[in-house]
């Protein structure tokens, strides 16, 4: 039966386990995102998630036809899948979008690279003809994020009358990194993504660098762009070039708005007060004592700025001795695409930064820094309610969760030190300490005004910031978007 509201994402709701004695069963997907989406389907009738087979039990289980109500899950050659995820979007999207390039040395597009692309083209394909076959008549189509920026494009091919809409997670490059992109993979990321009738960012800012960099382009033969004045509305007008090269199809507007993502407080507090959260809190109490504590939880993304956290932490003890034994930093950083040599040497680095610091400064009875490389969300979930002050630092940022999520649960109250480049900045920093994520001496400063910060003036804070937090949570992020989109 035709879906009227489809989901096209990476990651699933679910993944599959395969037994030794080769027997299949269905765990679901965990993280706010997926709760949320996965709760807002629920209330649409026949809607379809339509999602990659990560694993070899996810593949076995399409090719034995084993199916979830809800959820059809492409099995798409491994090489295809590695080549798009590893070497297209993690490697060159993510990479691009987030303004990690070593400048001297990286980019390079070369052969191997767009062999590359070739798979990817593929694997979005794939999502596109997916959605093409289950889509209703008019349906309302909602794709996720960087890994199928084609998809609208295609789809739009295929499926005229489809609604489109495409929700970027991540920052999107400003023009001049997007530039580096070799002209005509430019031009096919830029028309995949104009394929949506609306595209959708975390921030104000992400929409402006989509919409600079489209009106910019004009080697990609957009024919017009604009943001039209006198209206609320943003976006961009286009007309796309004929096959032929007698001048250009119909005109189009793509509309560009912002959806900051929330986070559900009923939920995460629920979460919060599970009885093995309790059992890491007492854990964790018993480890810190009564010192304060310093907390940051994020995965060993080069984007994340850990290494400079820790750099501005060993400034605070060098240039305010007065919190050596009287503080800890609590660092959770989870190994992160370790698969690509360049995290594996990021994680080492985080590791042995926190050594040094903890050799410098320690003492018998104090260890300034105690890091968790293990994936532990309950350990997260009690370093977030002891949380004195939160560090989040990224250099960019499509929106952090964290910064959101650490205000909602703290059980006395914390001061939130967080960057510019967070996409989460926009609507948290009224009541934030905010810093520049490259300067290590400012940050320092923010976490010694942080720690000193009156007991009442940091309470009134974590109120208004856990207000701001909870204001658009997954749910309704997603009902939103679809009713925008129905508009």
């Amino acid at each position: 039966m035709a879906s009227q509201v489809l989901v096209a994402a990476n990651r699933g709701p679910l993944s599959y386990a395969l037994s030794a004695e080769g027997t299949l069963s269905a765990r679901r997907g965990g993280g706010g995102l997926v709760s949320g989406l996965s709760a807002a389907l629920a209330e649409q009738p026949d809607a379809v998630w339509i999602c990659a087979a990560l694993s070899e039990a996810d593949r076995e289980a399409v090719r034995r036809g084993v199916a979830e109500p809800g959820v059809r899950m492409l099995d798409i050659d491994p090489t295809v899948y590695d080549d798009a995820y590893n070497g297209i979007a993690n490697s060159v999207l993510w990479f691009t979008h987030h303004h990690l390039y070593e400048i001297p040395r990286t980019p390079v597009f070369d052969a191997e690279f767009r062999r590359q692309w070739g798979s990817y083209v593929e694997y979005n394909r794939a999502f596109a003809e997916a959605l093409a076959q289950e889509a209703a008549q008019g349906a309302r189509v909602l794709v996720q994020d960087y890994h199928l920026a084609l998809v609208p494009g295609q789809l739009r091919e295929l499926r005229p009358d489809l609604r489109i809409g495409h929700f970027t997670h991540t920052p999107w490059a400003s023009s001049d990194f997007l530039r580096m992109l070799p002209d005509d993979i430019r031009e096919q990321l830029l028309w995949g993504m104009l394929g949506a009738d609306r595209l959708g960012f975390h921030t104000w800012a992400w929409s402006v660098n989509f919409i600079t960099s489209a009106n910019l382009d004009d080697e990609t033969g957009i024919a017009q762009s604009s943001i039209p004045s006198g209206t609320p509305e943003r976006g961009v007008y286009h007309r796309r070039p004929r096959p032929d090269g007698r001048g250009y199809g119909e005109k189009r507007f793509t509309h560009v708005a912002q959806y900051p993502l929330g986070v559900d407080a009923e939920e995460l507090r629920v979460l919060a007060h599970r009885p093995e959260v309790e059992d890491k809190l007492a854990a964790l109490r018993a480890e810190v004592g009564g010192l304060k504590t310093i907390v940051r939880v994020d995965r060993t993304e080069l984007s994340k700025n850990i290494v400079r956290g820790l750099l501005a932490y060993r400034e605070l003890l060098t240039t305010h001795p007065v919190w050596r034994g009287r503080v800890v930093h609590l660092a959770s950083a989870y190994p992160s695409r370790q698969d690509l040599a360049v995290y594996r040497a990021y994680t080492e680095s985080v590791r042995e930064l926190a050594e040094e610091i903890n050799a410098e400064f320690g003492t018998a009875d104090w260890q300034p820094v105690h890091v968790s490389v293990q994936d532990d969300f309950a350990r997260s979930l009690a370093a977030y309610r002891m949380a004195d002050v939160a560090l989040v630092n990224p250099v960019r940022d499509g929106m952090n969760l964290v910064a959101k999520e650490i205000p909602v649960v703290s059980e006395a109250g914390c001061v939130l030190v967080l960057s510019t480049g967070a996409g989460a900045y926009e609507e948290l920093r009224q009541d934030a300490l905010t810093v520049n994520p490259y300067d290590v001496t400012q940050t320092a400063e923010a976490l010694h005004a942080a720690l000193s910060m009156p007991d009442a003036e940091r309470a009134d804070r974590t109120k208004r910031l856990a207000a701001a937090a909870t204001a658009l949570p997954p749910s309704q992020w997603f009902a939103a978007q679809l009713a925008d989109l129905q508009g």
